[in-house]
């Protein structure tokens, strides 16, 4: 009874480690894949503009009430 336990863990692990290496995998291809434009198609999103406030003039806070 005890062989029959042990047989079914490695196969449980080796398949644990499969599923765990193929996720790695596609994260990896989608984290460093080129994502360039294609003609005839949309380009993909850029990056954010970051902005910082004008130092000429102080920042103005409006307060409302209500």
């Amino acid at each position: 009874m005890a062989g029959d336990a042990d047989s079914g863990a490695g196969r449980e692990l080796l398949v644990v480690f499969a599923v765990a290496g193929a996720g790695l995998l596609l994260a990896m291809v989608a984290a460093f894949a080129p994502w360039h434009p294609r003609p005839g198609r949309a380009a993909p999103a850029g990056l954010v503009e970051l902005h910082t406030p004008d130092e000429e003039r102080p920042a103005t806070v409006e307060l409302t009430v209500g």
